[in-house]
């Protein structure tokens, strides 16, 4: 619900880069998954290609994920805007993942209010960690909005 999607498509607007969205891999149209494997096998495809955006949380994959990026970009943003991330996209379709929710996922609403105790500071640990990638953290969304904006401002000389 923290918006990354829709910064990853709006940075490959800027960049050209190809987007390869997690959970596009994931899931299937059906709501089942591939196994863990074959997401494995598939994201290193990715990761050894010379650049891309990838987007998607999968705490699992963090640290491989960091080990092969050379910019990390972290929505750090506060439990509720995510929240509401969430409670926004019921019934709408969406890029990045392959049905349209009818419904209030609870999982994720659970997920996300732990997310701070749980998965944050795997994240921190980590850019810490790989301290050699560049690394950028907002905090808000007008804080992305503005480096986007800033920063294809500068692509474009």
């Amino acid at each position: 619900g923290s918006g990354k999607s829709t910064f990853a498509r709006k940075l490959r607007e800027v960049t050209g880069l190809s987007v390869f969205h997690l959970d596009l891999i994931w899931w299937k149209p059906d709501a089942t998954h591939i196994s863990r494997d074959e997401f494995d096998v598939r994201l290193a495809e990715i990761l050894i290609k010379d650049s891309w955006i990838i987007d998607g949380d999968y705490s699992r994959t963090y640290e491989v994920r960091f080990k092969a990026c050379d910019t990390v970009f972290f929505l750090d943003y506060d439990k509720d805007v995510c929240i509401s991330g969430i409670k926004e996209r019921v019934g709408v379709r969406h890029d990045d993942i392959p049905w349209v929710e009818e419904e209030l996922d609870q999982q994720l609403l659970a997920d996300t209010e732990r997310y701070n105790e749980k998965k944050r500071p795997i994240v921190m640990a980590l850019m810490e960690k790989y301290s050699d990638k560049t690394q950028i953290i907002f905090t808000s969304r007008e804080q992305s909005e503005r480096w986007l904006r800033e920063f294809a401002r500068q692509k474009r000389g």
